[in-house]
Parts: structure tokens; C-alpha cells; sequence
């Protein structure tokens, strides 16, 4: 099969012709190519994930150039997890933003060309087997996701995007300066040979370069203490974009990261995971507890994000247990299809009451019940009570931890599913427990809940076939 005509590489030239096109239509067009892009693409990392579960990991040399002359896609196990994820979501989304701009037609200017090049993006990322194409990509993924904060053109969402710019832009230098002095070092980028050069040791300069990149990716991921950006960027933006942000972009530098760690700068990963871990611990603590005092609805869920990114980051300590691993993926998988759940049902209840504060949502249980629904069932994964997918991920931290004596980690995993209980409950209360409010309710689309309800649904289903997914991620 010829390099054009493969699944992997369909899966990155397809977003970015549709999104072109709606580009070039001009402002709200583009709904129903997007929405058709997206079941197509969904089907190819289908078929791209059969492929690599029947005759494993495989490599896309394009114009027939491999590596070190050409550019190489490489599509193993786990970045096949990560691409079904970003087309499913991003399936689901399309309908959703199409009703909710449709709702709020003054944010949704440039939405469509965008949304096809972020997910062009992260296709990219996820395939790709360089340390200079990672860098393109995630260049590009943020200059996509930077526009879409910025969509609206309202102060807070104007300094959100900046303030999320630069902290991006800084945390590319860092991550670029790191990658100039691998190449320097080893005279490649490609993460095949670098792994085989440090097999004969690692020079002192190599260690300086992975913390310059192992630095810029954390911010990007916003792990604490560089999560001061993601909050007002996530809770200001549409709740299309916070739901694809939260469930995608922010996964896109931890994708990094991991495989960094299992791969070419395993040494270098292992130096860090304490650090990393203790940081995940922290984010799970400072993240809830935020989540609890907030007064807005979308920034609760904003700092739910900050905490819940601390469970990816507690996997590196325990990496030498294949069930970390196995953890970190599910993980990323139930965090993205409950998160996209949790902001795409709160979109609903801020259209339907017009305030995005959780005093707005006396009697919403009467007058949203179905983005209720949705949002409840989003919260039991992030509190991580069966049969989630939060819950099987956390489990398997607790096992991987427990093996190794860990039990501190275990700790901090069962006093952060206590406190997301206190932050998901403390919207159920108001919505369900106090008397209905007056009148000044709306109702929206019926698709925006329907839309939540599924992400929701899928994120509690997901804990129920896990060991397929799981059997997926580990085919390297």
C-alpha cells in the first residue's frame, strides 16, 4: 500500500482538507464536512487499530524516504489508543458545537477551519516518530488551540488566550533547545536511533537537554506548579472548546512524555518520576480543593482538570509494574470521554439558565434533566466508582502501587476520589436537592444533552471493555 493511501496518513491530510475548505467557504461554514470528515476518519483509526492489534506496530515512510532523510509515521498500540480517542470525541463534539454556535452564533467565527487543524494536529503528533516533528506538531496544535480560547473576542477569553500563548510559546523554547542539543549530541532526531545511541550511556549534556524538554512538556500539560494558565483558559472558553481541550490537547504533551518514558529516554524518565509523581500528587490535592471553593460552574469543572491530570502523572514511579502502564492509558481515555462529558453537559446548563454560576443551577434538575444525567454520570468516572473507566484506571494505579509498597500513592488516590465526591456533589445538591427555581430557564437543542450523554455514557461504558483497550496499548 502506498504511503498516501494509508489509514495513518489519511487520518492527517483528511481534517486538514476539510478544514481548508471550510475555511475558505468563510465564518459558520463547515459543519456537516466536519461532522463527515470526522465518522470518516473515525473508521480509518479503526481500521488502523485492527491492523495494528492483527500484524503490529507498523512504519509509514512517506514519498518512500525513511528516516533519517525522510519523514516517518509510526503507528504502534498506543498511539492507536490515543487516535481512536481524538476521532470519538471529536465525532461526538461536531453535533454539539454545530447546535450549540447555532445557540451562540457571535463565538462561532473561524471554529470549524480550527477544530479540523487541531485534530489534523494531534493526528500528527500521535504518529509521529521524530523529535522535530513532535515539535511541529505541537506547535501547531497550540496555535490552533490558542485561536479557538480566543473565539468570541471578549476580554477574558482575549487574556486567557494570551496568557496560554505565552506560557506555550516559553514552554517550545524550552522544549526546542532540549531537542537542538539531542541532534547535536547524537546527529538525529529520530527516537529509534537516539534510544540506540544512549544505549551505550548517556553524556552528562543529554541529561540537561530531556529536563529543557521534560519542562516545556510539562507546561504544556499544565501539570502543577505551570497549571496557573489552563483554569481561566478552560473555563472562560465555549464549552465545545473546553470539552476538546480538556479531553484532547491537554493529553497531547503527556502522550509525549510517556512515550519518552518508554521508550528512547527511559534513563533520563526514570531520574524524573519521583518528582513527577509527587507534582501528580499535589495537582490531585490543590485541583479539588479549588474545584470545591469556586463560585463558577465551568471553572469547577476547570480545576477538576488540574486534579485529575495528577492520576496520569503518578503512573511514572510505578512504571517498573506493567500495570502503571496499563493505568495511564485508561486514565487518559476515562478522563478524556468524562471531561468532554462534564463541560458538554454544563455548556447545556449555562444556555439554559444564562449564568455559568453554581447559584444558577437551583432547579436545574427540573428544567435540564438530562445534562444532569450526564454530568452525574461524568462525575462517577472521575470519582472513580464502578464500573467506570475512572475506576478501572485508579484501580490499577492501587495495584501497581500496593506491589510495589508504595502505599502513600494509594493514599492520594483514594483521598482524591473523596474529594472529586465533594466537588461532583456539590452540583447534584444544588440541582437536585433545593427547591426549583423561577422562571428564566430556556431549553436548548435536545442534541447538546443527548450529545453529553453519550461522552458520559461511553466513559462508564469504557470501564467494561477495558481489557480490550488495554490489549491494544501494550501491542508495541
Amino acid at each position: 500500500m502506498s504511503a498516501w493511501h494509508d489509514p495513518a496518513t489519511a487520518l492527517i491530510l483528511l481534517p486538514l482538507a476539510w478544514a481548508t475548505l471550510a475555511f475558505v467557504l468563510g465564518p459558520g461554514r463547515g459543519a456537516w464536512m466536519g461532522m463527515g470528515g470526522l465518522a470518516s476518519q473515525t473508521l480509518l483509526a479503526v481500521i488502523l487499530a485492527r491492523s495494528v492489534m492483527q500484524d503490529g506496530p507498523r512504519v509509514i515512510a512517506l514519498g518512500g524516504w525513511g528516516a533519517p532523510l525522510g519523514i516517518e509515521l509510526s503507528a504502534d498500540g498506543l498511539a492507536a489508543v490515543f487516535l481512536l480517542l481524538t476521532q470519538i470525541v471529536a465525532l461526538v463534539l461536531a453535533p454539539y458545537s454545530r447546535d450549540y454556535f447555532r445557540a451562540r452564533p457571535d463565538l462561532q467565527r473561524g471554529f470549524w477551519p480550527l477544530f479540523g487543524y487541531l485534530i489534523a494536529a494531534l493526528n500528527a503528533l500521535f504518529l509521529s516518530s521524530d523529535l522535530f516533528n513532535l515539535y511541529v506538531t505541537l506547535e501547531l496544535l497550540t496555535l490552533a488551540a490558542v485561536g479557538l480560547v480566543a473565539l468570541g473576542g471578549g476580554r477574558s477569553q482575549a487574556a486567557a488566550a494570551w496568557r496560554y500563548l505565552l506560557v506555550s510559546l516559553v514552554a517550545s523554547g524550552a522544549y526546542l533547545m532540549g531537542v537542538g542539543w539531542i541532534y547535536g549530541l547524537t546527529g538525529t532526531v529520530s527516537l529509534t536511533d537516539i534510544r540506540w545511541f544512549f544505549e551505550t550511556g548517556i553524556p552528562p549534556a543529554a541529561w540537561l537537554a530531556g529536563g529543557l524538554m521534560l519542562a516545556g512538556l510539562i507546561a504544556k500539560t499544565a501539570l502543577l506548579p505551570f497549571h496557573f494558565w489552563l483554569p481561566p483558559a478552560h473555563g472562560g472558553a465555549a464549552a465545545p472548546v473546553s470539552a476538546l481541550l480538556s479531553a484532547l490537547v491537554i493529553k497531547a504533551s503527556f502522550y509525549i512524555i510517556l512515550r519518552f518514558s518508554l521508550d528512547s529516554f527511559s534513563p533520563l524518565a526514570q531520574a524524573a518520576a519521583l518528582p513527577l509523581g509527587a507534582m501528580g500528587a499535589l495537582a490531585i490535592v490543590w485541583g479539588s480543593i479549588q474545584a470545591i471553593r469556586t463560585p463558577k460552574i465551568k471553572m469547577l469543572v476547570a480545576w477538576s482538570t488540574v486534579a485529575q491530570l495528577g492520576y496520569l502523572f503518578l503512573v511514572f514511579p510505578l512504571l517498573a509494574d506493567a500495570r502503571a502502564l496499563e493505568a495511564g492509558v485508561m486514565q487518559a481515555v476515562a478522563h478524556g470521554l468524562a471531561k468532554a462529558a462534564m463541560f458538554a453537559a454544563v455548556g447545556v446548563l449555562v444556555l439554559s439558565n444564562g449564568r455559568d454560576t453554581l447559584a444558577g443551577l437551583l432547579g436545574a434538575a427540573h428544567h435540564a434533566p438530562l445534562a444532569l444525567g450526564a454530568f452525574a454520570l461524568a462525575g462517577i468516572s472521575l470519582m472513580g466508582l464502578p464500573p467506570s473507566g475512572g475506576f478501572l484506571a485508579k484501580w490499577l494505579i492501587l495495584e501497581a502501587a500496593l506491589a510495589q509498597g508504595a502505599w502513600y500513592w494509594a493514599g492520594i488516590i483514594i483521598l482524591g476520589g473523596l474529594l472529586a465526591a465533594a466537588y461532583v456533589f456539590r452540583v447534584l445538591k444544588l440541582a437536585f436537592m433545593l427547591p426549583v427555581a423561577g422562571d428564566g430557564f430556556v431549553q436548548p437543542s435536545r442534541t447538546l444533552a443527548w450529545m453529553a450523554m453519550i461522552l458520559a455514557l461511553m466513559s462508564i461504558l469504557i470501564g467494561l471493555r477495558g481489557v480490550e483497550l488495554i490489549g491494544l496499548a501494550t501491542r508495541q
